[in-house]
Order: C-alpha cells, then sequence, then structure tokens
C-alpha cells in the first residue's frame, strides 16, 4: 500500500475539517472533489475572481448527496482578513488543515498589473496565514510556485537552489515562502510550501488572455482555430496532472513532524517541450474523434519566461511518500474528454 492509500484509508476512518481557500478555481475545485469522495468536511473560500460557480456546480454531480452536505462555501476575499477569519470559523466548526489555493496566476498578468497580483498574492497570503495562526490550524499548506527558481540554470531544480526571480508573479510566490518561514519560527505554525510545475487537468479554465498552455491550445484545436507557439518550441516544462497536485497537498496537509514546514517541488520530475506537446495534445483530440487541420504558427518569446524547467521530486518523495500516479500523456488522456465536452457545449 502506498503511502497516499494509507493516508486516505486513515481519513476515511477519521474524517477532518478541511478550508480549501480558491475552491472554486482549477486545483482548489479539484481538491474539494476528491475530499469530499474521502468523506472529509470542506469549507471553501472563493471571490469569483478566476474561479467559477459552474466548477462547483460540476463537483456536485460527482459525489453524493451525502458527501455534498459535507460542504460549505462562504463566498469573500482572502485581501479581507475578515473573510479569512470567517472562513476559519465557519458555522462553529473547528479547521485542521487549511489549503491554501487562493491566489492571481500568470506571469504576464502579473507583468500588466503587478499591483493587483501584490494585492492577492502577499496581503492576502498574510491574511490567511494570520488567520490560521489565530485559530490554531494543525498545518497551513499552501501554493507556492516553481517560477520561484528564476534565473537559476540548473536542472533539475532542487528546493534550495533558486535564483532570482523574473516577474513580479515570481517575486509574490518567494514572499509566500519566506512568511511562511517567519511563522513557523515566531508563531510555531505548521506551514508547508507546494512549488506547483505546470499543473493541468480537467476545470483548468482554457478562456480568456492569461489561460494555461494546455487548456488554451486545446480549446484552439478543438474549434479549428490558429495555434500559437511562444518561440521555436524547443521551450520545456514539467508538466504535472492535477491528481498528482492533489496528492501532495493532502500528505503535506498529515505529514509527520519530518514532513512539515518544508518546501516540495510537485510535479514528475520530466520535461516535455512545447513541440511535444502539440503532438501529444493533437494524438489524444484525435483518439477522440477531433482532428485538428492547422498548422502551429511559431512567434517571439514571452518575457518573464524562463527557457526549461524541470523537477527534482526526491524530497517529497522522501519526506511526504508523494509517488506520482499520472505521466504526462496519461493525464492528457483522462482530462481530454472533460475538455472536448466543455468546449462543445459553449
Amino acid at each position: 500500500m502506498s503511502k497516499y492509500d494509507e493516508v486516505k484509508k486513515q481519513l476515511e476512518q477519521a474524517p477532518k475539517v478541511w478550508l480549501v481557500t480558491g475552491v472554486a478555481g482549477f486545483i482548489g475545485s479539484n481538491l474539494l472533489e476528491h475530499l469530499l469522495l474521502l468523506n472529509q468536511k470542506v469549507i471553501g473560500l472563493d471571490n469569483f475572481a478566476t474561479g467559477h460557480q459552474h466548477n462547483l456546480d460540476e463537483v456536485q454531480t460527482q459525489v453524493s448527496s451525502e458527501q455534498w452536505q459535507n460542504f460549505s462555501f462562504v463566498k469573500g476575499d482572502i485581501r479581507n482578513i475578515e473573510d479569512c477569519q470567517k472562513a476559519l470559523t465557519f458555522n462553529n466548526q473547528t479547521v485542521d488543515y487549511v489549503l491554501h489555493q487562493a491566489a492571481l496566476g500568470s506571469v504576464p498578468r502579473s507583468i500588466a498589473d503587478p499591483i493587483l497580483t501584490n494585492s492577492a498574492n502577499i496581503t492576502g497570503f498574510v491574511n490567511m496565514i494570520t488567520a490560521a495562526k489565530d485559530a490554531k490550524v494543525s498545518t497551513f499548506v499552501y501554493a507556492a510556485s516553481s517560477s520561484t527558481y528564476g534565473d537559476h540554470p540548473a536542472l533539475p531544480k532542487v528546493e534550495d537552489n533558486i535564483g532570482k526571480p523574473l516577474s513580479p508573479y515570481a517575486v509574490t510566490k518567494y514572499v509566500n515562502e519566506l512568511y511562511a518561514d517567519v511563522f513557523n519560527k515566531t508563531y510555531g505554525l505548521n506551514a508547508t510550501g507546494l512549488r506547483y510545475f505546470n499543473v493541468f487537468g480537467k476545470r483548468q479554465d482554457p478562456n480568456g488572455a492569461y489561460a494555461a498552455v494546455i487548456p488554451k491550445w486545446t480549446a484552439a484545436m478543438i474549434e479549428n482555430e490558429d495555434l500559437y507557439i511562444n518561440g521555436d518550441g524547443e521551450t520545456s516544462r514539467d508538466f504535472c496532472f492535477v491528481e498528482n497536485a492533489v496528492q501532495a497537498n493532502i500528505l503535506a496537509a498529515t505529514a509527520n513532524d519530518a514532513g512539515k514546514n518544508q518546501v516540495y517541488n510537485v510535479a514528475l520530475g520530466d520535461r516535455t517541450t512545447l513541440n511535444e506537446l502539440y503532438s501529444s495534445l493533437a494524438s489524444a483530440l484525435d483518439a477522440n474523434g477531433v482532428s485538428y487541420t492547422k498548422s502551429a504558427i511559431y512567434r517571439e518569446f514571452r518575457a518573464g519566461d524562463v527557457r526549461h524547467s524541470q523537477a527534482d521530486i526526491s524530497k517529497a518523495q522522501e519526506l511526504l511518500g508523494y509517488q506520482p500516479e499520472y505521466r504526462i500523456q496519461q493525464g492528457i488522456d483522462k482530462a481530454m474528454p472533460w475538455y472536448i465536452k466543455f468546449l462543445t457545449k459553449k
């Protein structure tokens, strides 16, 4: 039995109360679904800035009515500390674990509007971690980012070796790590950061200017629109299926003392070029009866992007028992029917 299977069994036998911020977003809604399926009690906080009600509606269709009754929703903004406090005491529940996913993602968005990114990702983070400290939660797990590695050239990326940030977004995510470390040393709060590497999967929004590459390209291919590749297509990323990220969150929240108060890479420990990704998406679409008839269009490299990214996941494997269950093609194959269904009904 894997560590993850062991933890899930323990949680089903002794359910906990979880707060998921950004619960109506991509990763947040996937966390909600998995926790409810484990019969956990979940409080969700979201202001719908980037999350959607239809994500919550879809989760409701994936769980039993009894499991759905274990979910409480608070509409609020992490930039208001009163909303953070309300979520942590909602219906007089005592929260055991916080999974803090709420943030404004996207390197380009942060370059276009650094003040808004700072407000959500730093002010909002400090509000949430302060409220969690005051509520005496067992563990505060937060979404960190691979962008923290910045201009450090070495591959694979090892947690202790980072460079200078290349975007305002990267600055905010590094500051989160600094605050988490200080809150542990100053207040004794257990705080663990998960540096996500290009997470993808169902309920990742393919619309909007700042959509991630996999849903954005998939949408273009399904609708037979032009598809743009930044640079020469040999830029590479460590793409991580969302269910691997869910596993990392649950393991981090329930970790023993040795595994707490750390920062972990959450990825596969592999690299896929944009050209390879394009071929994988086309193959998965073709297997689902969708053919893309256009050729990809190459354009200039995007400001703030790093050339290559690949994680060393040995620390998470050793201290958390993390074992990613899905390789990139497996994740694409599992997510593709959802994208086709979502986009063809719009």
